[in-house]
């Protein structure tokens, strides 16, 4: 089979991808239209098939991706010298449902995961120490060190301490986004035990924090506040994780259905492959486990902007519709709020793979969630309620993001990548390259190469070896980022500091 080196995407489309570097002169015929290119173009870049003139829209996707800033020629390279984004301030939406059913095979498939008393499922049994004020953090990596040397992890999954800045010195918004993340993480059920380590005379009062908690297991969820502590307060949080531990390690895997899954879908470091390999093959997953009655969850707010019709004409009620639009143009006011303009958010690294545009990326990225309805709307730091595909308000910062995305209840987070990306987040974060040259690169970040798919492979060979994967992490084969011990937390902040 002989390989594409451009695609077209939508018949629509008045750009192609080139999908290997191209030099000027050759020819790219799509579409009925023949170009020859006037410059060489990198991989994973646009080339213009017809003329336009200055302000008029550039299509991708099927959609515009912004507007061209002078006349260009059939051939030339769009790129974001050339192209100017759409976007501007907050806008008044109309919703225009579109129904479409998932015609997927529902599977008996599932995988082995922990189960605790109150019904929920983890992929992961680990022993956690979290925080209450970033002022105790040396203390919270020094009982994770020692509890780690003392018992080598031999009969639970991992030991952390997930340290962070706040807790204290904070107002408002931001002192409640911080409890509640936190409070996330401590009722998360990839925590087989926790330890709530304050120090006493914080903001986010130990007390509270604990009511704040609801009802939970009071066995394996402690609380230490080092300042209540007379003498040795290292010793004092041994002795109650020797407790945990000898709970935790008891705790073995049982056979639960793929229904109970929960996946986070993100992505970072984008290339012009991302909207045509990775994020599709995610979206794929994605329907695949929300016709399985499990959950998949979108954040990353300012990367829909350009795109966030699609999403709200998913929407399965009015009123889920009416919470998109909040989510959308509440997020529009804070990027305004601040004086920055609502559309430049590509970075450096995503501009040079080949995305000119907050659209060009927004109409990629939404990709990662398929086809499926929205079933739920959610603010940032809430716990998922609906089963099926959720919307979750977080910046798209990649360690915010995916952190948020853990709180919430996801089990793992799959991470879709153009560039590489070593990090992770407080559960699995599975990376999937979007194209060959960085999963052969980098083979000890990346989890899954949807790079195949542009060499030769096809998206229906593809997904099932990728459900599989997927399933296996949550079985409790680890992700690379776990492999390298490359795990934190980052909690979104947009206020002042006392």
């Amino acid at each position: 089979m002989e390989l594409k080196t451009y695609l077209k995407i939508n018949p629509a489309d008045s750009v192609v991808v080139c999908l290997q570097p191209k030099k000027k002169g050759e020819i790219i015929e799509a579409g009925g239209e023949r170009v020859v290119l006037a410059e060489d173009v990198p991989a994973g870049h646009k080339v213009l098939l017809r003329d336009v003139k200055e302000g008029e829209n550039i299509i991708k996707y099927g959609y515009p991706i912004g507007h061209a800033r002078k006349d260009l020629k059939a051939g030339e390279w769009v790129n974001e010298n050339n192209l100017k984004t759409n976007l501007s301030g907050t806008l008044e939406y109309t919703y225009q449902p579109v129904n479409e059913t998932l015609d997927i095979k529902k599977e008996n498939r599932s995988f082995n995961g922990y189960e605790r008393k109150n019904g929920d499922v983890g992929v992961r049994n680990e022993i956690w120490i979290v925080p209450t004020v970033g002022c105790v953090n040396g203390i919270a990596e020094q009982l994770a060190s020692k509890l780690r040397e003392e018992t080598g992890c031999r009969d639970v999954d991992a030991i952390y301490a997930w340290h962070h800045n706040y807790g204290c010195s904070q107002l408002s918004g931001d002192h409640e986004n911080t409890r509640k993340v936190l409070r996330d993480i401590v009722l998360h059920p990839n925590a087989g035990a926790v330890l709530v380590l304050g120090l006493g005379c914080e903001n986010n009062q130990p007390d509270q924090f604990m009511e704040m908690l609801g009802d939970y297991d009071k066995q394996r969820v402690r609380l230490l506040v080092t300042q209540q502590v007379d003498g040795d307060e290292v010793e004092a949080g041994m002795a109650v994780l020797r407790e945990l531990y000898a709970i935790a390690s008891k705790d073995k895997r049982t056979n639960v259905p793929v229904s109970k899954l929960r996946v986070g879908l993100k992505c970072g470091g984008s290339d012009g492959f991302s909207g045509i390999t990775a994020n599709p093959l995610v979206g794929e997953f994605s329907d695949w486990l929300v016709a399985q009655g499990g959950t998949s969850v979108l954040t990353e707010v300012p990367e829909m902007f350009g795109a966030e019709t699609i999403l709200m004409n998913r929407c399965e009620t009015p009123e889920l519709f009416e919470k998109t639009v909040s989510m959308i143009n509440n997020f529009k006011e804070y990027f305004l709020s601040h004086g920055e303009p609502v559309g430049e958010n590509p970075s450096p690294g995503n501009k040079a793979g080949g995305i000119s545009t907050l659209e060009d990326k927004a109409l990629g990225c939404t990709q990662k969630c398929g086809r499926a309805p929205v079933s739920g709307v959610m603010e940032y730091g809430d716990r998922l309620q609906a089963t099926g595909l959720n919307l979750l308000s977080a910046p798209g910062n990649d360690l915010v993001a995916a952190t948020a995305l853990a709180s919430c209840g996801c089990h793992l987070v799959l991470f879709t990548t153009g560039r590489g990306t070593p990090f992770g987040t407080f559960v699995p974060t599975m990376k999937i390259a979007t194209n060959p040259t960085l999963a052969a690169r980098k083979p000890n970040w990346v989890d899954f190469s949807a790079g195949q798919l542009v060499t030769g492979r096809t998206m229906e060979e593809l997904v099932p070896e990728f459900i599989d994967k997927v399933l296996s992490v949550a079985s409790g084969e680890k992700a690379r980022n776990e492999e390298n011990g490359y795990r934190e937390i980052s909690i979104f902040k947009n206020g002042v500091t006392l």
